[in-house]
């Protein structure tokens, strides 16, 4: 597993930062955003290519690329991937993203207006395409199966992984590097959102903004990152004697067919996505210990997540722990839920919680166990993930402990 995220550039500073209940938002530094109503955001400060990624190629990639080459060299190392243990034809992977090379396609857009179309860069596409950090993944591991990139907005990384387990299953490969990477912070991806009014304006308390499922919530706090991980199917990691961290127990996947933006206000979809995965995985609701929620700090998501996990789960939406470490990073976009699948894994394999913080006055609507402030000592044997995005889509992802 690899983890880039504002909380520091590995997945140990990450996971460190959610058991301390730290927040990794500050004023946004990579660009003035006086002129916007937010100020704030969660950049990724600790992050530097160079041990990992020729200066030249440095040059060639997007910042969202050059987060999901470093994370899934993390993985790939974790994971022990040399050259000599898999077939690379039967070795791929599968990466989201919901916006891409945005960076790029700003800067090179200044170019074009202030300067003229012959100083336009003629690395600007393959900066900008959103495959771009599958592709860059690919030659840099050497996997030579199939490659893609999955596009549902904050969903992606959730349908990347879903993409992934078919393909382990259809037998089609053996090995796929998967997750999502987000590098949205930038001047007009701050404009643009907050012109929707999604995001918190908390500009006076960056560490309180990120703030799901409490009353005071007003937005999600636009982040960064990338979270990828080697799913692997099991009697092959099994004969090669790699460490296995978890097992994939479940995926299920909707969509909304509702609004383009707006949650159903009862989360009907987001509902479905989970019965599906338990389904998948041949599971009561009873068997599920830890909910890693999409829980962005929005006065609708966080209630319509809320009213879904109590359709699903019904008496034992009471006794099951809910939390949301976006609490902690802010809001990674198509990175969200790679990160949040390694936050699920971790708390299974150290048998921690990682807390909601900042959840100072619960949301009479939100009534469930979000494990406030702090963490919590627990024995998790199953754990869900849920990512939620624009459009509609809806995924969820169940982790169980190891055979």
């Amino acid at each position: 597993m690899g983890a880039i995220t504002p909380l520091g550039a590995s997945t140990d500073a990450f996971w460190d930062g959610l058991v301390a209940g730290r927040s990794g938002i500050a004023r946004i530094s990579q660009f003035d955003p006086a002129d916007n109503d937010v100020h704030i955001g969660g950049e990724c400060r600790d992050f530097d290519p160079g041990p990992f990624i020729d200066a030249r190629l440095i040059k060639r990639m997007d910042r969202f690329a050059q987060f999901a080459y470093v994370a899934a060299r993390l993985a790939s190392d974790q994971a022990s991937l040399a050259p000599d243990v898999c077939d690379p034809q039967r070795a791929g992977v599968i990466l989201g993203t919901g916006i891409g090379g945005l960076r790029e396609i700003e800067e090179q857009h200044l170019r074009l207006i202030h300067k003229g179309p012959s100083k336009v860069s003629a690395f600007t596409i393959p900066k900008l395409m959103a495959n771009a950090a599958a592709g860059h993944i690919a030659i840099g591991l050497n996997l030579r199966g199939s490659s893609a990139s999955t596009a549902t907005a904050c969903a992606s990384a959730g349908t990347a992984m879903g993409d992934a387990i078919q393909a382990l299953r259809n037998g089609v490969l053996d090995i796929v590097v998967t997750g999502g990477s987000e590098a949205a912070c930038t001047p007009l991806g701050l404009a643009a959102f907050a012109a929707m009014k999604a995001l918190s304006t908390r500009n006076s308390e960056p560490a309180r903004a990120s703030r799901p499922f409490d009353r005071d919530r007003d937005g999600f706090v636009l982040s960064e990152g990338a979270g990828v991980l080697v799913f692997e199917e099991y009697e092959h990691a099994r004969k090669r004697g790699a460490e296995i961290y978890a097992e994939v127990l479940g995926f299920g996947a909707t969509t909304d067919a509702g609004d383009i933006v707006q949650p159903d206000p009862d989360g009907r979809g987001a509902a479905r996505s989970m019965r599906m995965a338990l389904e998948d995985a041949r599971l009561n609701p009873d068997n599920v210990d830890y909910i890693n929620a999409h829980g962005t700090s929005t006065p609708l998501g966080d209630v319509a997540e809320t009213r879904a996990i109590k359709s699903v789960f019904g008496a034992a939406a009471q006794r099951v722990a809910v939390s949301s470490t976006k609490s902690c990073i802010g809001h990674l976009l198509g990175a969200s839920g790679g990160v949040e699948a390694i936050a699920c894994v971790l708390a299974m394999r150290n048998r921690t919680l990682p807390p909601t913080i900042n959840l100072d006055h619960p949301d009479p609507e939100c009534d469930l166990d979000y494990v406030p402030h702090t963490a919590r000592d627990a024995a998790v044997r199953v754990a869900m993930n849920n990512s939620f995005g624009f459009g509609g889509h809806n995924t969820c992802v169940l982790f169980g402990l190891p055979r």
